[in-house]
């Protein structure tokens, strides 16, 4: 059999390599000689660059931008993935763990993101791929297209770089410089939450919070980034506050969309892209993927909903796609429709819920295993059977 494995991280127990690495040990417990295709998975958080160029080949690179506090530098790594596709991590210069100790939602920025894509325009990239994950900030991208050329006014007319407690002083943007850097480049965002730019899912209210941010500065965080919203319509002629995305890394992916004209995608699809999925599973027997928490909330862009997805549409639904999941939780019956052939739980046992965590690889392995071993016995004509 020829088996595709492709599994997001159970978040809190294994990694998503660390999960390819348990689901491929009991795909070959049931089948030592199958042949067995891994693609990592990147979501546009922490370790992104690192899962594009690992299922898409290419190479490192580096450069030194600012940190996640102005003043700061970093040395941060990005990637191609061809002579033309770069791959740029924001959590790589403005990621929460860069602020551990001192979060400040409000004075953080994103200029370090908006050098990386310079550098990489710069080294011959007319594709970037951002992953937008992570982030310590709250700035709606503002620092990334100062650095990229973007200009932003207050009402003294003098130019500054906003942060997330400075949003509210901007009061014209121009995007002359930028558009001229940026000619024949195109940016694509990953993202793999859908919460709007502002309001009470949107990038202050959902995220502020575990940046530091108390409800007051929550408050204050959504009125800026409102405002902002308000001048990008008035000035650019583009309506961000309620695209679904737009919230993502503090307001990153709306505003490279605005100042920027970047596209913003689930990271699945962008991975899938990366790979030529369609090649990758037009021989493929099984499709093995994964979670912690399989819902009908997954239908926003998890992973296992969008290997699903591609599959049917790629292989018209006669392609196997079995998710293996931590928990199903609520309306999990719609991910069917999406191409999903069948979710199986991997606990084994009743239990405490750390025990289960504890327990992870061993029931993924087993799960995996399982799996396989119906499947391959399915597969066989009757007079062939064991």
């Amino acid at each position: 059999m020829n088996i595709v494995i492709i599994s997001d991280s159970f978040k809190g127990a294994v990694t998503s390599r660390e999960a390819h690495i348990a689901i491929a040990a009991g795909v070959r417990r049931a089948l030592p000689h199958s042949k067995i295709t891994e693609i990592p998975v990147a979501d546009g958080g922490e370790g992104t660059v690192d899962a594009m160029l690992a299922a898409a080949g290419g190479d490192f690179t580096h450069a030194t931008v600012c940190g996640v506090f102005p003043g700061e530098q970093v040395e941060a790594s990005f990637g191609f993935i061809d002579s033309h596709t770069a791959v740029v991590e924001m959590a790589a210069c403005a990621g929460l763990p860069l602020a551990e100790g001192r979060k400040d939602t409000t004075a953080t920025t994103t200029f370090g993101v908006g050098e990386l894509i310079r550098a990489a325009v710069d080294a011959g990239a007319t594709h970037v791929v951002v992953g937008a994950g992570g982030s310590a900030t709250t700035d709606l991208g503002c620092g990334a297209a100062s650095a990229l050329g973007v200009s932003f006014l207050n009402t003294d007319g003098e130019e500054f770089v906003p942060v997330g407690g400075t949003l509210k002083d901007v009061a014209a943007i121009d995007t002359s410089r930028a558009e001229g850097f940026l000619a024949g480049v195109s940016i694509t965002v990953m993202s793999d939450i859908d919460n709007p730019l502002v309001g009470p899912t949107g990038a202050a209210h959902v995220f502020g919070p575990q940046k530091g941010a108390d409800r007051a500065t929550v408050d204050a965080l959504d009125a800026g980034l409102t405002q902002v919203a308000e001048t990008i319509h008035r000035d650019l002629g583009l309506e961000i506050a309620n695209v679904p995305g737009a919230g993502a890394a503090g307001g990153l992916a709306g505003g490279l969309m605005a100042f920027c004209g970047a596209e913003i995608r689930p990271g699945i699809d962008v991975v899938l892209d990366a790979v030529n999925f369609p090649s990758v599973i037009a021989d493929a027997d099984l499709v093995i993927t994964g979670e912690g928490q399989i819902d009908g909330q997954s239908l926003a862009g998890k992973v296992p909903v969008g290997v699903a997805r591609w599959s049917l549409r790629h292989r018209n639904g006669e392609l196997p796609v079995v998710v293996l999941a931590g928990s199903v939780g609520a309306d999990v019956d719609r991910v069917y429709a999406e191409g999903v052939t069948a979710v199986f739980p991997i606990g084994r046992t009743p239990g405490r819920l750390e025990d289960a965590i504890a327990r992870t690889r061993e029931n993924l392995e087993a799960a995996a295993q399982n799996v396989v071993r119906l499947i391959a016995l399915a597969a066989q004509p009757r007079d062939q059977r064991p």
